[in-house]
């Protein structure tokens, strides 16, 4: 039997591209290695030669991206000697805060806007043991209630304002340039507080300014068009849609995210809720792949840019899914066939299934 080395997460694998030294206690959950998954069904029924891969990164111990820069996150205010951390989450930031928080045997709190979480990420992060502080007001005004509680509580900030959470998010590019042998052509990938469009464009930079590899993609973010600030050219004040995990009008990362679609030479749009359940749907029925609205943007996205040509035929194209389906199951459910109820009979069970053949 050929034996291979456990992995142990992406800090130890990217040890020498992280601000850790080697004497740091790293606060792990395996978080990394994520599928990057070619998809074989959906540019046959769109009828369009393209080569679409999405980095399903709902495979994370949490379910999102998130864990990628909690684990750095998390690591570096231990090694700081914190003894708790705090964030404003629409949901997934929460619940990968709880989870790193109760690995480190430090405390987490976190500030989630009143009814607007999806219900399996609460659960996270209540399970978890984090104290869940439920607000009156949006992710924008949670946010800058982190803001001002951590210039005088004695807690380390873990949203994408702190500069460890994207370098542990960067390292998603370095698992995709790995695994294709190349960049790809387009990275399309969701925007809401609009860090992980800059973490991934700095682990692009990093792999080329070292020369391994020799392009870069363009960086495509879509948001949903009731919460599209970078598409208004200007902040919203009340964000609204479907897409929970970018109901985000203010976005923490505004200037960075701007900076990286002028040097990508990419751009940014924007998707109806309508569009990114039709494809959050479009995705699990026909490639096997759930995830949560949110992530549904980004293929979205693409796959209008696809159809008018801004991106081309022949393309490779990579979009991130950043959480799981399970995330949100009401709003799975909602747009799913209805259970059927049959008579606990050999033969009643037989002719539902012959009645409802593909």
């Amino acid at each position: 039997m050929t034996m291979r080395p456990r992995y142990t997460g992406l800090i130890d694998r990217y040890r020498d591209r992280l601000p850790v030294h080697d004497d740091t206690r790293i606060i792990s959950l395996g978080e990394g290695n994520t599928p990057l998954i070619r998809l074989n069904n959906i540019p046959r029924i769109i009828g369009k030669d393209v080569d679409i891969y999405v980095k399903y990164e709902g495979l994370n111990p949490t379910g999102s991206f998130k864990d990628r820069g909690m684990t750095m996150a998390v690591t570096k205010a231990v090694e700081e000697g914190s003894k708790a951390i705090i964030c404003a989450s629409t949901g997934n930031t929460s619940a990968a805060a709880a989870a790193y928080a109760a690995r480190a045997g430090i405390t987490a709190f976190v500030l989630i806007p009143e009814g607007k979480i999806a219900l399996g990420k609460l659960a996270q992060a209540m399970m978890h043991g984090a104290s869940v502080l439920q607000i009156n007001g949006n992710f924008d005004v949670g946010m800058q209630l982190v803001k001002e509680v951590g210039e005088d509580a004695p807690v380390t900030i873990v949203n994408s304002i702190n500069p460890f959470r994207l370098q542990g998010q960067k390292t998603a590019a370095f698992e995709i340039l790995e695994e294709l042998g190349c960049a790809p052509d387009f990275h399309c990938i969701p925007v809401g507080n609009a860090g992980n469009i800059t973490a991934h464009w700095m682990g692009y930079s990093e792999y080329h300014e070292h020369g391994i590899v020799n392009s870069r993609p363009k960086m495509v973010g879509y948001q949903a068009a009731g919460s599209a600030p970078f598409m208004r050219g200007e902040m919203v004040d009340d964000p609204d849609t479907v897409a929970t995990a970018i109901r985000i009008g203010h976005p923490q990362s505004w200037d960075k995210a701007w900076v990286v679609k002028e040097e990508s030479v990419g751009w940014f749009d924007e998707c109806t809720d309508e569009e990114i359940l039709k494809t959050q749907k479009l995705l699990a029925m026909n490639e096997g792949v759930f995830c949560e609205p949110a992530s549904a943007t980004s293929l979205a996205g693409a796959l209008k840019d696809i159809e008018t040509g801004k991106i081309p035929e022949g393309s490779k194209i990579v979009c991130t899914l950043t959480g799981h389906g399970l995330k949100d199951p009401d709003t799975a459910i909602k747009q799913s066939a209805p259970v059927l109820t049959v008579k606990a009979t050999r033969d009643e069970v037989t002719k539902a299934i012959l009645d409802n053949m593909a």
